[in-house]
Formats: structure tokens, C-alpha cells, sequence
């Protein structure tokens, strides 16, 4: 049975999350404040947290942080009120693997689980941990990038992103594409995240190095190509 921890202060949104997860054969663990939530996701084994961002003594952003330290494998979805491309990049770049606002229908919830339950059992699979192309390697286990030999550090969504890049190079990669396999969402055409998280690898990835390796396809997308 899958485990899953909802962090959530507003009490009748929590129960109203576990009755409905519950139903679908879901284990729920509850937790209604940050610093109750960091003690049961580090104490305990889960499959998925899901934590609202506004919370008392130990704010979502925070806990996110504090979880991936020791725990970066973990699925974490966001719950906010907050649904601005600016609230969601900070969502990201604290850990989340995706980001949910409310109010929200319980189906939406359970596709969003469901894909990242799926996406989480998968990712480390038969083919090894070692993705390369060019002088640019990602060891999926050790959560290493270097490329020329030299260290480069991402977030964790930056190094999603660029997982899924490594896995697909030289084939364009559409915003809606990449929306729904990295982030587990539609494309909303009116934010431009994926832009800005393709500009952040682009400073890390390419700015030092004479070789470019992320290019922009007008009209189309984007492609991970050494040219």
C-alpha cells in the first residue's frame, strides 16, 4: 500500500484530502504544521508528500528544502492558494516536483499523484545511472552533473529538466511536451516557466563552455544538440 504524508493546516481540507485518498487504497499520515510535517517525512517512509506551502512554524518552501537534503527522491506536491509563474519557479527551485493550486478537484489531485508515483518507481531502471551526450554527464544516483570534468549544480527541478533533456537529445522538445513530462501539467500559455527554468540551465550549462548545447527552435521548442 502506498504511504503518503499531507501536511496541510486548514484541518477540514486535510480530512477531506485523506477521505478521498483513502478511498483510492492510499495509507495517509496527517500533519498541520511545518515543523510536525519535517519530523514524520524524516522519521518515517513515504512514497509522496504533499504539503501546502502557507503553513505555521516551518513554511512548505522551507520544509521542501529541509526534506531534499536527506531525502531527494522523494515526490513532494505543492498545495497553494498561489498560482502566479513566479510563485511556482519558487516552488521549484525549492524541491517541488509539482505544484497543485487550489481549489482543486480531488481527480486532478489523483492524476498528479498518480503520475508522480509513477514517474518516481521508474526513474531508476535497467539502463544505469550514467546519461551522457557530449562532454555534458548526469549520474542519476549520485545526482551529479559535471560537464568538462567540471561540477555544475542545479535544483531539483533544473536537474529534472535536464534529465529529460539528456534522455531525448536531438529531438525538439515542444513547452506542452515538456510541461506535462517534467512537471505532470497542462502548458498554460500564459506563464512562461519553462522559459525561465531553460534559461536557468543555459547560464549553468552553456554560458561558461564555447560549445552551446541548449538551443530554441522558434515556433517549436526547444533541443539539447551540440552545434
Amino acid at each position: 500500500m502506498m504511504k503518503i504524508l499531507v501536511i496541510e493546516d486548514d484541518q477540514r481540507v486535510a480530512e477531506l484530502i485523506q477521505r478521498g485518498l483513502e478511498e483510492q487504497g492510499f495509507e495517509l499520515s496527517l500533519a498541520y504544521d511545518g515543523l510536525s510535517g519535517k519530523k514524520l517525512a524524516l522519521n518515517n517512509d513515504y512514497d509522496l508528500v504533499i504539503t501546502d506551502v502557507i503553513l505555521p512554524k516551518l513554511d512548505g518552501l522551507d520544509l521542501c528544502k529541509e526534506i531534499r537534503k536527506t531525502k531527494p527522491e522523494l515526490p513532494i506536491l505543492m498545495l497553494t492558494a498561489l498560482g502566479t509563474t513566479d510563485d511556482k519557479v519558487e516552488g521549484f527551485d525549492a524541491g517541488a516536483d509539482d505544484y497543485l493550486t487550489k481549489p482543486f478537484e480531488m481527480r486532478e489531485l489523483l492524476v498528479r499523484i498518480r503520475a508522480l508515483l509513477k514517474r518516481s518507481n521508474g526513474k531508476m531502471n535497467s539502463i544505469g545511472f550514467i546519461l551522457k551526450y557530449d562532454d555534458l554527464e548526469m549520474n542519476l544516483k549520485t545526482l551529479n552533473v559535471k560537464r568538462k570534468d567540471i561540477a555544475i549544480s542545479l535544483t531539483p527541478k533544473e536537474f529534472k529538466l535536464l534529465e529529460y533533456m539528456l534522455q531525448n537529445t536531438e529531438r525538439v522538445l515542444s513547452r506542452t511536451e515538456i510541461a506535462e513530462k517534467v512537471w505532470d501539467m497542462h502548458f498554460d500559455t500564459g506563464t512562461n516557466f519553462i522559459d525561465v527554468y531553460i534559461n536557468y540551465l543555459r547560464k549553468k550549462i552553456d554560458k561558461d563552455f564555447d560549445k552551446k548545447l541548449i538551443h530554441t527552435k522558434s515556433g517549436m521548442g526547444f533541443i539539447l544538440k551540440a552545434e
